[in-house]
C-alpha cells in the first residue's frame, strides 16, 4: 500500500500579509490532529487577485482566507456567496465545494461566539455601540442585528460610511439602526449592553493608544469589546477592567473565526485551545 503525500493546501491572500498571525494557529491546529495540511500565508496585489483564484482553482486549494484589500474584490471571482457574507458584502473565507467556490464570512460569527461563550451574554435583545464602520464593524453590526439585538448604534468619522451601514441595517435586516458621527470624544449611553471597538485603533505597535471615547459613565453590566488580538490587552480594555467591566478582548474573535473555517474546511472540530495558545504564544 503506497504513501499518499499530497498536502491538503489553504492559505490567506492579502496586500500586505507578512504580520498576518492566522497562520501560527491552524498550523498549531493542523499539527496537533496529525493532518496532512498547509496553510500559506501569500501576498497577493490587486490586480492579480483574480489570477490567484484561478491558480487556487487549478491546484485544488481546499479553501482560502482574504483580508485586506481583498474582501470585497473577490466576490465576483467566486461561484456562490453565502446569504450572510452577501449581507455584510464582504467574504474572508472561501471553501470548495466539489469544483465550486463558496465566499463565507466568519468574522461577526467568531465575535458573537466569544460574546456567547466567553462573555456569557446574549446579544439578543441588547444595545450594541459600534465604533467604526469598517470590515469588522459591518460584520460585527450584521451578525448582531442577524442575532436580535434591540438597538445598534454605529460611531464613525466618517458620515458617509457610517450612514451607509445605518441604512444598509435598517433597509436589508430591519434592524433599529442609528449613525452618530464621532467628533472629539465619544460618549456611550447609559442603557449602551455591549461597546465595541471596531476599529484599528490600539493595534501593535500602538497598544497604549487609547479610542477618543469615554467610559467612564457606562453602567457596570456593559461588556466592553476590542477586535485587536495584538496586543490581547489593550489600553481600551485595560480602562474598561480598571473600571470593574467585564471585557472580551479581540483574541477568541481571531482563535473562533479560525475555528469556524477550520470546520469549514476540513469537516473536523478544531483544537480551539491549541490555536489560541500558539497565538498566546507568538503574541509574548
Amino acid at each position: 500500500m503506497s504513501a499518499d503525500y499530497r498536502d491538503n493546501l489553504v492559505g490567506v491572500f492579502g496586500y500586505p500579509v507578512a504580520e498576518n498571525p492566522t497562520s501560527v494557529m491552524l498550523e498549531a491546529a493542523f499539527k496537533h490532529l496529525g493532518l496532512n495540511w498547509r496553510y500559506l500565508t501569500v501576498e497577493v496585489r490587486p490586480a492579480s487577485l483574480p489570477d490567484a483564484i484561478r491558480g487556487i482553482r487549478a491546484m485544488g486549494f481546499k479553501g482560502i482566507n482574504l483580508t485586506i484589500p481583498h474582501k470585497v474584490a473577490v466576490m465576483p471571482l467566486l461561484d456562490s456567496i453565502a446569504d450572510d457574507a452577501r449581507l455584510i458584502g464582504a467574504v474572508n473565507t472561501v471553501r470548495r465545494e466539489g469544483d465550486r467556490l463558496i465566499g463565507e464570512n466568519t468574522d461577526g460569527k467568531g465575535f458573537l461566539r466569544g460574546v456567547r461563550e466567553e462573555a456569557g451574554i446574549d446579544p439578543k435583545g441588547a444595545h450594541i455601540v459600534v465604533l467604526g464602520a469598517g470590515g469588522a464593524a459591518r460584520a460585527i453590526a450584521v451578525e448582531c442585528a442577524l442575532a436580535g439585538a434591540d438597538r445598534i448604534t454605529l460611531v464613525n468619522r466618517s458620515a458617509e460610511r457610517g450612514a451607509a451601514l445605518a441604512d444598509h441595517l435598517t433597509q436589508n435586516l430591519k434592524a433599529a439602526a442609528l449613525f452618530v458621527p464621532w467628533r472629539g470624544d465619544f460618549t456611550p449611553g447609559k442603557n449602551t449592553d455591549i461597546l465595541v471597538n471596531a476599529t484599528s485603533i490600539g493595534l501593535f505597535p500602538d497598544g497604549g493608544t487609547m479610542p477618543p471615547v469615554r467610559i467612564e459613565d457606562l453602567k457596570q453590566t456593559c461588556l466592553v469589546c476590542d477586535v485587536i488580538p495584538n496586543p490581547p490587552d489593550t489600553r481600551f480594555i485595560m480602562t474598561a477592567r480598571a473600571q470593574g467591566h467585564k471585557t472580551l478582548t479581540g483574541l477568541p474573535m481571531l482563535v473562533n473565526q479560525g475555528a469556524i473555517g477550520f470546520k469549514m474546511w476540513t469537516g473536523l472540530d478544531a483544537p480551539e485551545k491549541v490555536m489560541r495558545a500558539a497565538l498566546e504564544k507568538a503574541f509574548g
